[in-house]
């Protein structure tokens, strides 16, 4: 538990002093050569190219960690661990900023502009090219560059951390375009099941920072109690949340009034009436912070979420101390 937190703790404050040693560290060339070689070697019929195939990219890597993390337990009175743990963490964690991603929309200096770096925000939010809004692209992008990757580093150590980040990396994204089809759509489905219990999590993190009402009905309207592995709930959550946070503040939120359709990107990009003002109905040449408050306070509530999972995590360190 110790050594997530501070691991934990290292990789935010690294990725945020240190941006440019983030995206150098941060690459993932070696694992894109990987899958190419795997379609080299294997034809139709393989393994490699059934629905289970993704097993082959990502068991390499995972027992190279795995050994490693197995060799260093208990040296140097744990230091070894720990800087271990660091270094995955660091490495697997984000790969860009989320913060910075947000604050490139929010002071994005003309429309153009903005509209470029939402579909950067929400196409790697959905690597589908689906209609989803920015509320729900935040969180999405929240589980895939902070939570998920902190919940199964916490659950198996940097194993897990690896694990999660080269199966995300195999279903959505650049990379996943070369795995074969039916292979991606199996690495889909894996992810799914190890973004479930993560999502699940992240709600009810969500449900005591923001308001547990709110989340709670749209957790349950969205099929948060059901045991499959779509977790829609969690995008359903964040807008039920945004939605209460802006009524109590007295702000309008007529953006946030249809869930399908708020900041929606589809075919035809994204909406312009998302490059107004929040409900003012005329395009501003200087787009600052009160044009998306959603986009905001949606941030505001990721890092409130993170900070109670990390408050969590010190309790159970304090617990283990005291014990």
């Amino acid at each position: 538990m110790s050594i997530t937190l501070i691991a934990t703790i290292v990789a935010l404050v690294l990725g945020h002093l240190a941006p440019s040693l983030a995206v150098a560290v941060r690459q993932f060339g070696w694992y894109a050569d990987l899958v190419g070689w795997l379609n080299d070697r294997f034809g139709e019929g393989s393994f490699w190219r059934g629905r289970w195939g993704i097993v082959l990219a990502l068991l390499p890597p995972v027992l190279v960690v795995g050994f490693f993390q197995l060799a260093l337990d208990g040296r140097l009175l744990g230091i070894a661990q720990l800087v271990f743990g660091i270094a995955v963490l660091f490495f697997v964690w984000g790969p860009r900023d989320l913060d910075r991603d947000v604050d490139a929309i929010l002071d994005a200096p003309d429309a153009a502009s903005r509209r470029e770096r939402m579909v950067r925000l929400t196409d790697s939010a959905d690597g589908s090219g689906g209609r989803s809004d920015l509320v729900e692209a935040v969180f999405r992008n929240a589980l895939r560059r902070w939570f998920g990757v902190l919940f199964w580093f916490l659950v198996l150590g940097p194993v897990g951390a690896v694990l999660y980040r080269l199966s995300a990396l195999a279903a959505v994204g650049d990379i996943a375009s070369r795995v074969p089809a039916t292979t991606r759509q199996g690495a889909r489905t894996w992810l799914a099941v190890l973004e479930w219990p993560v999502a699940q999590l992240m709600t009810l993190a969500l449900a005591l920072v923001g308001n547990f009402d709110a989340v709670l009905g749209a957790w349950r309207s969205a099929g948060g109690a059901s045991f499959g592995v779509d977790n829609r709930f969690l995008g359903a959550a964040a807008r039920a949340s945004v939605r209460r946070e802006m009524a109590d503040d007295g702000r309008t939120d007529e953006g946030m009034a249809d869930e399908g359709s708020d900041y929606a990107v589809g075919d035809g990009g994204i909406d312009d009436d998302s490059f107004s003002g929040s409900g003012s109905g005329t395009a501003s040449a200087g787009l600052g912070l009160a044009d998306l408050p959603e986009l905001r306070d949606a941030m505001s509530l990721v890092w409130r979420s993170l900070l109670a999972w990390l408050a969590v995590l010190a309790l159970f360190v304090i617990a283990g101390f005291v014990s």
